[in-house]
């Protein structure tokens, strides 16, 4: 295996994100406007083999765990064959995805025959109305299927993103903590950050772990540390007695900057360093690839990013 570079902050990186689409079948409140965002060309976004190409060259700087995001990953045609190419690359021990989940269903098996190791779950209520509302455009069923094909496919650890918002889902809270005992989910609690279409309205909608936390524990008792595999910035907690994990990702209340071990491939083929990268930083892998570089060329410009 190829030990990860260092970066000037001692991180050793090792970690790459993957966004195969900039479409997604949902429009989520806090992420998109309800018409949706102008969609990228086909052109300008990089083909199965270039990405494959460029997982390669990362894999040989050392990366070696590997996560498909979008937009909605399962959206894009011939997913699974992108899945099967990636898995088979020298040095990438971890492939996950990220999914809203309401197309898995009819995909868990053949990703995980394909070598998907597991995946996350966004979901921010229990309630079909809400989800609905938060969706606009989508079915809690869709997504609750997803999660129970998933387990039939082994593709384990399944974790449940719920994104907190003070008028959204705050008073769900203790059901979702529940289902780490009733059903073995594990959930995880994510501090809404400025991004996106919500990014003017995020500061009202702010819910800090802290806050979920004390409640949870005021309803099921002290929470006793636990561990769950992957690569990102989460902590874990569980019920005492319960087969599934509470998890708190907090972006805003405690910064986890010095720890992060990612880069981030974005779908038109920009490199970046940071989830909050200005434009201007962000380091253009698809020209020069288009353009005839070598790996050696396009492994120095993923040294620039580290």
């Amino acid at each position: 295996m190829t030990t990860p570079h260092v970066d000037t902050n001692n991180r050793s990186i090792g970690y790459l994100r993957v966004s195969v689409t900039d479409r997604c079948n949902l429009r989520c409140v806090y992420c998109m406007p309800e018409e949706g965002v102008p969609p990228k060309s086909h052109a300008d976004v990089l083909r199965y083999e270039e990405i494959v190409r460029l997982v390669r060259v990362a894999a040989h700087l050392g990366i070696s765990k590997v996560r498909l995001t979008g937009g909605e990953p399962l959206v894009r045609r011939d997913i699974v064959a992108l899945v099967a190419m990636i898995a088979a690359i020298p040095g990438i021990d971890d492939l996950s995805m990220t999914t809203n989940g309401t197309l898995l269903a009819g995909l868990a098996g053949d990703l995980a025959r394909a070598g998907l190791r597991r995946v996350n779950i966004s979901l921010d209520t229990l309630n079909a109305d809400r989800f609905r509302a938060i969706t606009r455009l989508g079915r809690l069923e869709d997504t609750l299927a997803g999660i129970r094909a998933a387990a039939d496919a082994g593709l384990a650890p399944i974790k449940i993103n719920v994104v907190a918002a003070r008028d959204g889902n705050a008073d769900e809270v203790l059901a979702f903590a529940r289902r780490t005992v009733t059903d073995g989910w594990n959930v995880r609690f994510i501090e809404m950050m400025p991004l996106g279409a919500g990014a003017d309205s995020s500061a009202s909608q702010y819910v800090p772990s802290r806050e979920i936390r004390a409640n949870i524990e005021a309803e099921l008792g002290p929470l006793e540390a636990a561990v769950l595999p992957g690569n990102g910035p989460a902590r874990y907690w569980r019920v005492a007695g319960a087969s599934g994990t509470i998890g708190f990702i907090s972006p805003i209340s405690q910064h986890f900057c010095a720890t992060c071990n990612r880069l981030r491939l974005a779908s038109d083929g920009k490199l970046l360093p940071c989830l909050f990268t200005a434009p201007e930083a962000e380091i253009d892998l698809r020209s020069p690839l288009r353009a005839g570089a070598d790996d050696d060329a396009l492994a120095d410009l993923f040294r620039v990013a580290i």
